[in-house]
């Protein structure tokens, strides 16, 4: 990789990192292993983004690898995903801390989130994201139709957690 793809990619990373940590609290329970599915998405993202042709944007192409690589590890098993080192790039990309206290409500939505399944997860996912349902679609590879009808079903399932 040249180091101008290399630099694109830091910074892309940098500017939109905060996609992999919603998507590692979606995930994870504890911040060990929310930090591990976040090592490991960052891998996966290294390794895809010299294919990354620009088709669709920088972060809709980063929500599907963060998505994909979640719901991979964790369909697999629910144990801490292995990570790999990449001691070549880490210490180039600067992380800010997350700190999911500073949201209380959203703590609670996200509770409610994660009794759902896991493809429903990343609908909704995308969906609080502000996604169009085209986009949704794109990015889940399901048909637009298909997506909202699933939202629909998904916001009763949800109405049903957070008001018994």
């Amino acid at each position: 990789m040249t180091k101008e793809l290399e630099h694109q990619f830091v910074s892309e990373l940098e500017s939109n990192q905060n996609i992999v940590h919603k998507v590692c609290s979606l995930y994870t329970d504890n911040r060990e292993a929310h930090n591990d599915l976040f090592q490991e998405i960052t891998i996966q993202l290294w390794k895809a983004y010299p294919k990354f042709r620009g088709d669709a944007k920088f972060s809709t192409w980063m929500y599907r690898v963060a998505l994909n690589t979640a719901i991979t590890l964790y369909r697999k098993s629910k144990k801490q995903p292995r990570t790999q080192g990449v001691d070549s790039v880490i210490y180039k990309i600067r992380s800010e801390p997350y700190d999911p206290t500073e949201e209380q409500q959203i703590a609670l939505m996200y509770s409610a989130i994660k009794e759902l399944g896991d493809i429903d997860k990343a609908l909704v996912f995308l969906y609080l994201e502000d996604k169009n349902y085209q986009e949704i679609a794109e990015t889940l590879g399901i048909s637009e139709v298909n997506a909202r009808v699933k939202m629909n079903r998904i916001k009763t399932k949800l109405r049903k957690i957070l008001n018994p």
